[in-house]
């Protein structure tokens, strides 16, 4: 009987190695680059859109915080389509939903979920109160601490690409905020100012704890599927986390209220920029829970900080933010140091496919 349930497990455990295999993917093959790209096309719509969304909600008299928290993460059970049909509807893996999650796994979700949803509540403190594009600079000061972090908790390397795409960057952040400091709205006063300065500074910050610690427990997760049932998890946590506050706050209660009464668009337009900054949000999180995933949690923060400049822009064209000359050069600033990242990334990754053909070669020369 014992030989029998000791035969059984091995075999559970051989068929689990298999799947690790399958699903393992090389960073030089054609379908790591396309989940790569679509993950970053992910990143780029969900930024620049929750973050116009979310300010789009105060401008028109939306009031609540814990509203404006409570959509980034609610949109969960979107994610739910994400892991399943795959495997019950497309049958493009064998590998069940949540197969290898253990409790460790777990708790380590709803802590970091939890961590995520004081991160929300802070940004939408900030936004509540500060232009766009001062919002976008602030949040771009996470870039230096993130660097720190990856160095002391994943052992990140330091590249010339990476340090210069950092200063440069942190240059962009300090020149911006410093160029929009005449940028407030003229019913903001200074202490709603501060407040929503330090808001988004500490939002910055925490976000910059929040992507080496995702590093270092995705070293543990094996394929791409695990991710998205981690980020699952996180956001049932932040927004059980958003919930407490929306209750606490009599934020349910009131939002009929607001729709009908306060925002000026009428509840239709009030109930549509809910419903789309909970989808945009979604891709949001999900473009960088995967990029960690696929590089680095450093490459998830330069990224970040690189869509400041489409954010800039985006609170220009649609609210007539100021674009003064310090945010011209600022934008290019975080341009440049962005391209020359990417450049960096492209050099490594060509020498990491030389070598692979080198040691695929070298076997093959010494059978003949």
């Amino acid at each position: 009987m014992m030989n029998h349930s000791s035969s059984q497990s091995q075999l559970q455990q051989q068929q689990q190695q298999q799947q690790q295999q399958e699903h393992k993917m090389s960073p030089t093959s054609k379908h790591y680059m396309v989940l790569l790209l679509i993950t970053y096309f992910s990143l780029f719509v969900g930024s620049v859109s929750s973050t116009l969304l979310s300010k789009f909600y105060f401008i028109h008299k939306g009031s609540s915080i814990w509203v404006s928290t409570w959509v980034q993460s609610v949109g969960f059970p979107l994610l739910l389509l994400l892991i399943y049909l795959p495997h019950h509807l497309f049958k493009c893996t064998r590998r069940r939903p949540f197969t290898s999650f253990t409790p460790k796994l777990l708790l380590l979700s709803v802590f970091i979920g939890l961590m995520l949803g004081l991160n929300n509540f802070l940004f939408s403190w900030g936004t509540s109160y500060l232009p766009v594009s001062t919002a976008s600079l602030l949040l771009s000061s996470q870039l230096a601490f993130n660097l720190i972090l990856s160095i002391i908790i994943v052992k990140q390397k330091i590249t010339f690409s990476n340090f210069n795409c950092v200063i440069l960057l942190t240059l962009s952040s300090i020149l911006l905020a410093l160029s929009s400091n005449h940028d407030r709205p003229k019913d903001l006063t200074h202490a709603k100012y501060f407040i929503g300065f330090f808001s988004t500074i500490g939002a910055g910050l925490l976000f910059a704890l929040y992507l080496p610690v995702m590093e270092m427990i995705y070293k543990k997760v094996y394929c791409y599927e695990m991710v998205i049932e981690m980020q699952l998890v996180m956001e049932m946590a932040a927004t059980a986390l958003a919930t407490i506050g929306m209750a606490a706050g009599h934020g349910f209660s009131e939002m009929k209220k607001e729709s009908e009464m306060v925002f000026d668009l009428g509840p239709k337009a009030y109930w549509l920029t809910l419903v789309f900054n909970m989808v945009t949000w979604q891709f949001a999180f999900m473009g960088t829970a995967g990029l960690v995933f696929l590089t680095t949690s450093l490459t998830g923060g330069i990224c970040m900080t690189a869509l400041m400049a489409a954010n800039v822009l985006g609170g220009v064209l649609a609210y007539g933010d100021k674009l003064g000359g310090g945010k011209v050069v600022s934008t290019l600033l975080c341009v440049w140091g962005f391209c020359s990242y990417v450049y960096g990334m492209y050099v490594k990754m060509k020498e990491e496919e030389k070598n692979n053909n080198q040691s695929i070669q070298l076997p093959e020369q010494q059978m003949v």
